[in-house]
């Protein structure tokens, strides 16, 4: 038996009309959870749960307000009788590679907004339930938390924030049988990623990189990863795995790759092209 098990325990999932939130949420529920599917698309959201069957119920919720995700939470309450696990996934990418200098500033923050700020929301709305029922929060970041976030400094800016948070609140949570864990995610086969990726300059970094970078998993595999990570209470989840030894030695990679993006010459070109004003481009995103 795991650590941490899952069977008649309730589950609420950010972002979790598809992709890794939906999986998450699917997985959840197939170890025996009852499941709040909460996405700012209402629709995709009751949809989802339908077709997840029972003890699943489906919320529009914007995680920018925090008033609605109290109210999901309450409401989740009611349908399942608490909340045991709170999974902060929700989150968007930019519409456009740029480098900070000429991102768009209301975009940046918007950004924040949700990637950050509405993951903080999402623990606040949810902890009282959580520390009652000595259950957990995952705070889904990225590996961009800890990996250099050229021409895409609102995400790594967010992610890091998030890892920060989790960890913080998972030394808090200690003394009172609760547990928090965060999740960091590579490149995952998903239509945001798909999308990014169609931009030239997107995929001229793609090719920059190592391969095993950016070589992607499924959302499913990505979510197998977080739950297992719930049913350990384990402090992190990595996936795809190659990331782990990047994590480990960041301390030492970082400042080397950071040297790298400044002398080298063709990332230098590659930057150069990004600081072109007036293009229209993606920006790849991860998990």
């Amino acid at each position: 038996m795991p650590a941490y098990d899952l069977s008649g325990k309730v589950a609420m999932v950010t972002g979790a009309a598809r992709g890794i939130g939906f999986e998450t949420a699917r997985q959840l529920h197939a170890r025996g959870a009852s499941v709040a599917i909460i996405d700012i698309d209402g629709e995709g959201a009751e949809a989802a749960a339908e077709g997840l069957g029972g003890r699943a119920l489906g919320m529009a919720v914007d995680v920018r307000d925090q008033g609605q995700l109290e109210d999901s939470v309450a409401r989740a309450v009611e349908a399942f009788g608490g909340l045991d696990v709170a999974v902060a996934n929700a989150g968007i990418a930019p519409a456009h590679v740029s480098t900070t200098r000429l991102c768009d500033a209301q975009e940046w923050e918007r950004i924040i907004d949700v990637n950050l700020l509405g993951v903080w929301r999402t623990a606040r709305a949810a902890l009282p339930q959580v520390v009652e029922r000595r259950g957990q929060l995952v705070l889904v970041a990225s590996v961009y938390a800890f990996f250099n976030g050229v021409c895409n400094s609102a995400y790594a800016t967010a992610k890091a924030g998030v890892e920060s948070l989790g960890r913080s609140l998972r030394a808090e949570l200690s003394p009172l049988g609760a547990s928090a864990t965060v999740a960091y995610f590579g490149f995952i086969d998903t239509r945001m990623v798909r999308d990014a990726f169609e931009d030239p300059v997107a995929r001229r970094f793609e090719e920059y990189l190592p391969s095993f970078a950016t070589r992607r998993i499924g959302p499913d595999a990505a979510a197998a990863a977080m739950v297992r990570g719930v049913e350990r209470r384990a402090p992190r989840v990595i996936a795809p795995k190659w990331w782990r030894v990047m994590s480990t030695m960041r301390g030492v990679i970082n400042p080397l790759f950071d040297r790298r993006m400044e002398t080298d010459s063709e990332m230098q070109a590659r930057l150069r092209d990004a600081e072109r004003p007036n293009r229209v481009s993606g920006t790849p995103p991860t998990g």
